[in-house]
C-alpha cells in the first residue's frame, strides 16, 4: 500500500493521526460555509499539526461515515482512530492533548476574551431569519448594540497595555485579536461567525441599496 505524503509526514514527525470531517458545500464536494467546521480547522491549523479534511455531503451521507459516527452531523474529528464529537468538547480535548512545548497553548490569557461577542451571531441570526417586518428595526438595533459592545471591548486596552505611571485617559488598545497580538481559541470561535455576518451584510447592502 502506497502511503500519502500526509501519512508519511505524520509517521515521520510523530504527529497524531487526525481527520476533520466537515459539511460539504452546495456542490457536495468543496468545504461548506459552516462556522463550526471553520472553528475546528483554525484550531488544528494554529496547533501546527498535519491533518486530513474530509467533506461530507449531507444529502447523500456515505454508509461508512454513518458507521463511523452514527447520528452525528459534521463537524467531528477522529484522533488516532478515536471519534470525537461536539465542537466544544473537541476544542477542550485538542487543547488538553496538543500541549507545549511541541504545540502552542491557545486558551486565552484573559477570561473575558471568551465571552466577547458571544451573543453577536445569535442576534444576527434572529435578524436575518425574522419573517415579521414590524420587529425588524428592533432586532437590527439589538444586533448593532451587540456589535458596539464587541467593538468597545476591542478598543479597551488589556491590563498589560496600560502604563500604571501614565496620567490621563486610557489609550486605545493596539491589539489585533481578542486576547492580544496572537490568535486564541476565542478568535477561532468568533471569527468564522463574523465572516458570515460580513458576507450577509454586503449582500443585504447591495440588494437593498444601503
Amino acid at each position: 500500500v502506497t502511503m500519502s505524503w500526509c501519512d508519511t509526514a505524520v509517521k515521520t514527525l510523530g504527529f497524531p493521526t487526525i481527520e476533520l470531517f466537515v459539511k460539504a458545500g452546495s456542490d457536495g464536494e468543496s468545504i461548506g460555509n459552516c462556522p463550526f467546521s471553520q472553528r475546528l480547522f483554525m484550531i488544528l491549523w494554529l496547533k501546527g499539526v498535519i491533518f486530513n479534511v474530509t467533506t461530507i455531503d449531507l444529502k447523500r451521507k456515505p454508509a461508512d461515515l454513518q458507521d463511523l459516527a452514527p447520528g452525528t452531523n459534521p463537524p467531528f474529528v477522529t484522533f488516532n482512530g478515536e471519534v470525537k464529537v461536539d465542537v466544544n468538547k473537541i476544542e477542550e480535548f485538542l487543547e488538553e492533548k496538543l500541549i507545549p512545548p511541541r504545540y502552542p497553548r491557545l486558551a486565552p490569557r484573559h477570561p473575558e476574551a471568551n465571552t466577547a461577542g458571544i451573543d453577536v451571531f445569535a442576534k444576527f441570526s434572529a435578524y436575518v431569519k425574522n419573517p415579521r417586518k414590524d420587529t425588524n428595526d428592533a432586532l437590527e438595533k439589538t444586533l448593532l448594540k451587540s456589535l458596539r459592545r464587541l467593538d468597545d471591548f476591542l478598543r479597551t486596552p488589556l491590563p498589560e497595555e496600560i502604563d500604571a505611571d501614565a496620567s490621563g485617559d486610557l489609550p486605545e488598545s493596539s491589539r489585533s485579536f481578542l486576547d492580544g497580538s496572537e490568535l486564541s481559541l476565542a478568535d477561532c470561535n468568533l471569527l468564522p461567525k463574523l465572516h458570515i455576518l460580513k458576507v450577509h451584510a454586503a449582500w443585504f447592502s447591495y440588494f437593498h441599496g444601503n
